[in-house]
């Protein structure tokens, strides 16, 4: 009763009232889902990493890998051990300048081409002894982690 006066006094029938907690009870779910699938996806995105043995590594790749454990040398010195921001969302999620990018040279390619390893910090917080790297051979659209 005082439910159906409040309604009259925002001129809101009974049937319209109806429909706008619906809509908002639906618009509530909606965002919801959104919100939640997009933390999922993410979470979802990292645990489904495949791997790879270093052994089964293209050769420039290993080379790539044994570069930044030294510290270089580096092929293109402005670009490599620059930050990767991991903007596709596929690595685990850290901080800002957690990962770096090394350029894995392609045979008769001119320019960086596709091939990457992104190195991130891990428990040691250097790139070169973190033991935590990724492979790239399609420009970040998949990654492998590289197992030692």
């Amino acid at each position: 009763m005082v439910s159906h006066f409040i309604l009259w006094t925002l001129g809101l029938s009974p049937s319209r009232h109806k429909l706008l907690v619906h809509f908002l009870l639906l618009s509530l779910i909606f965002i919801a889902s959104g919100l939640l699938g997009s933390t999922l996806s993410a979470k979802e995105s990292s645990a489904l990493i495949s791997s790879i043995a270093v052994r089964d590594l293209p050769a420039e790749a290993k080379i790539t890998l044994q570069k930044i454990k030294q510290g270089g040398p580096f092929p293109y010195p402005k670009k490599d051990g620059s930050v990767f921001a991991n903007h596709e969302q596929l690595l685990p999620k850290q901080t800002r300048g957690y990962y770096t990018q090394y350029t894995v040279q392609t045979p008769g390619i001119k320019g960086r081409g596709a091939r990457r390893i992104i190195a991130g910090k891990g428990s040691t917080g250097q790139f070169a002894t973190s033991g935590e790297y990724y492979y790239t051979d399609d420009h970040y659209n998949s990654f492998k982690r590289i197992v030692e």
